[in-house]
């Protein structure tokens, strides 16, 4: 399940490094080029809030697989693509359906026994990241081997590969969804975030978090390419594999949290995040402390996601998917929103304004972070009710402590 989740969000990243290589075959302009991350974060986007929540409501495992499978086919479109017009519909349908991804991570989770729940979703989640951390460096390695189209088409054949896997080794496991309607289904996603106070200080943090994650990234190559570095796009490409260190972390936080400690993994994870931009900052002319703030970056920021999904995830089991579509849609949104930013905030301040911009979100995480352990402590301790869906009470009291 670890390897499906990196193989799907893979997909939505291939194109980053290949960008000119795509635009010269195509007759591309850079400005049309360019929309096929706009695209392909669009699709995402759209997925989290349209397919996800179908998780309460089908056959888990069903679903799973047929988002796979339909992943495949449309990497085949992006790889045959003759024109700019074909390969974005390739791209956005891809993207759309690669939030197989984000089914397959709740399934992980009701799977797991609970004292179990933090190493599952830190494994799961690894693999998440580490595909997104990786697939620039895949895509820049195949396509000096066969060409930009070689990357859709091996990534094609192994989504459909793991599709039969999922097939093949998963349970099934019914959705239900009480009796809603699908319209009802996207509905109650939005009211969830009305009534579970912890969902939106979590959708918060996550949001800021992944916002920080996305100033470096995308501020990285920006860096890079100019002295005292003038690192090529393959080197740059490479330093995934760095950032691929931090992530390799994720289920240590993950044990942390088995063992009682997710709070306390929540608040380390947001201040290391803050701190690790001193280093970043001092990175712009010494490689040892840009390496050194990249790790603790990528660190920080997976034991946050990693805390913060073992505390939404026990808040309403019957609705895991239509929570991971509510605390996902913010998260991602906070990390396009970095990425906008950074090109901003480059072009009048440089790396410096960039380190600002970064510090901002991540010192964010920090201020929600202690405002959700002050409001939801002071009502634990208050024990006075509120209105909601049945049960939200006791389920909120338990994942704040």
């Amino acid at each position: 399940m670890s390897v499906a989740t990196g193989l799907a969000v893979a997909g939505n990243y291939f194109a980053q490094p290949l960008l000119d290589l795509i635009g010269r075959e195509l007759g591309l302009g850079s400005t049309s080029a360019a929309l096929v991350v706009t695209v392909a974060q669009g699709g995402y986007a759209l997925g989290l809030i349209l397919l996800v929540p179908l998780g309460d409501l089908m056959e888990r495992r069903r679903l799973a697989v047929s988002l796979y499978a339909a992943t495949a086919v449309f990497l085949l479109v992006s790889a045959t693509a003759a024109n700019g017009t074909v390969l974005l519909v390739g791209t956005a349908l891809t993207a759309l359906a690669s939030v197989g991804a984000q089914v397959v991570v709740p399934f992980a989770v009701s799977l797991a026994a609970p004292a179990e729940r933090g190493r599952v979703v830190g494994t799961v989640m690894t693999g998440l990241l580490l595909g997104l951390l990786l697939a620039r460096t895949a895509s820049g390695a195949l396509s000096e081997v066969g060409g930009w189209r070689t990357v859709y088409w091996v990534n094609a054949v192994l989504m459909a590969l793991t599709a039969v896997a999922l097939r093949r080794f998963l349970p099934r496991l019914g959705g239900g969804g009480g009796g809603l309607t699908y319209l009802g289904l996207l509905r109650s996603t939005v009211v969830l975030l009305r009534y579970e106070p912890l969902l939106r200080w979590r959708a918060g943090i996550g949001a800021l978090s992944l916002a920080s994650f996305s100033v470096l990234w995308t501020a990285l190559t920006f860096l890079l390419v100019r002295s005292p570095y003038g690192w090529s796009e393959s080197a740059i490409g490479l330093l995934g594999l760095v950032g691929a260190a931090g992530a390799l972390t994720a289920t240590v936080a993950g044990r942390l949290a088995d063992r009682g400690y997710v709070q306390i993994v929540t608040g380390a994870g947001t201040l290391l995040l803050l701190a690790s931009w001193a280093a970043v900052a001092a990175g712009a002319r010494s490689l040892a402390w840009l390496l050194a703030g990249v790790i603790v970056l990528d660190l920080a920021h997976q034991a946050v996601l990693n805390s913060t999904q073992n505390v939404i995830y026990a808040l309403r089991p019957e609705a895991r998917n239509r929570i991971n579509s509510a605390f996902m849609t913010s998260f991602f949104v906070g990390g396009a929103a970095g990425s906008a930013l950074t090109a901003v905030v480059w072009a009048a301040g440089g790396w410096s304004g960039v380190c600002v911009l970064g510090a901002t979100f991540s010192a964010g995480t920090v201020v929600l972070w202690v405002l959700e352990r002050l409001t939801v402590g002071r009502a634990a301790r208050k024990s006075i009710p509120t209105p909601g869906p049945r049960g939200r009470d006791e389920q909120s009291a338990t994942a704040a402590n």
